[in-house]
């Protein structure tokens, strides 16, 4: 992989922000209809958080930008699990189809009893999918550990981990680099008047948390034991752990623009600051 750019910054975009299924309702169009899929760039080094849908526009973006530029795709996919909505862009990414481009894929929530290779060539068959896994052209690495250990990528970008309370497992990832930090945290449950020391050790301080806020307060006991959080938690999760910034993430498919608005409305009254993600959002830290 290349090597990070000394003194460069930490930027963030979103690709997807959707859980649980993609949306193509004119009403959601603002806030975006794509899952979960994030760009971290640390200097020139790229990390791809999630593969749902909004992986195919971000493999659109960078195979014309690699075109243009002359330089293969390079990139760190790290995975918080391998729901549906979560790698069912995997399969469209372009960049995965190019010969001269490398790829690390790296799951958590799976090992020992799994490999995520394994896992995904399972979804990429039949009778689910007819084109195999095996069609990727790209250099590509399937790398497992155990949530809660650390992912070495090197050029001082510094990886930590924490498990998730999610049906099948979840990987917490918070990525530093150049004194920045951003937390990615979907999808997990809170524990109604508790805090989690593994999630609260992983996001304190940071400078960023993307937290699952599926619902509000209001509906989160009609989907209790269902994996996912609130924005109202997400609020709390922050004072708690004195992160700088909030960014309501994860939105739930039936949540319209208008509702998204209202969330927005409510969540900078609650913690001035707070980011409602949307699609095409570019934050540098």
């Amino acid at each position: 992989m290349a090597g990070a750019v000394a003194g460069a910054g930490l930027t963030v975009r979103f690709w997807g922000v959707r859980g649980s299924i993609a949306c193509a309702d004119p009403a959601m169009m603002r806030y975006g209809g794509n899952t979960s899929c994030v760009e971290v760039r640390c200097g020139d080094r790229l990390i791809i958080l999630d593969a749902g849908t909004g992986l195919k526009p971000l493999g659109e973006a960078l195979t014309a930008t690699g075109a243009a530029s002359c330089r293969p795709v390079e990139a760190d996919l790290l995975l918080s699990h391998t729901h549906h909505d979560h790698v069912t862009g995997l399969p469209f990414f372009r960049p995965a189809f190019d010969p001269g481009n490398r790829l690390r894929l790296w799951a958590g929530h799976l090992y020992p009893t799994r490999r995520l290779r394994e896992v995904l060539a399972g979804l990429m068959a039949p009778p689910l999918f007819p084109v195999p896994l095996d069609i990727f052209r790209a250099i590509i690495a399937y790398e497992d550990f155990r949530a809660g250990e650390d992912v070495p990528l090197g050029d001082g970008i510094s990886v930590r981990t924490a498990p998730l309370n999610h049906p099948n497992g979840a990987t917490g990832y918070r990525i530093a680099y150049g004194g920045r930090s951003v937390c990615y945290v979907t999808d997990t449950e809170h524990r109604e008047g508790q805090r989690d020391p593994a999630i609260l050790g992983l996001v304190a301080g940071a400078d960023l948390m993307i937290y699952d806020s599926t619902y509000t307060d209001a509906e989160y006991p009609r989907y209790r034991g269902w994996g996912h959080s609130t924005w109202e938690e997400g609020v709390r999760l922050a004072e708690a752990a004195g992160v700088g910034r909030l960014a309501i993430f994860h939105h739930d498919p039936n949540h319209d623009d208008d509702f998204m608005d209202g969330i927005a409305v409510a969540a900078e009254q609650a913690r001035p600051g707070t980011i409602v993600a949307r699609e095409g959002l570019e934050l540098a830290l």
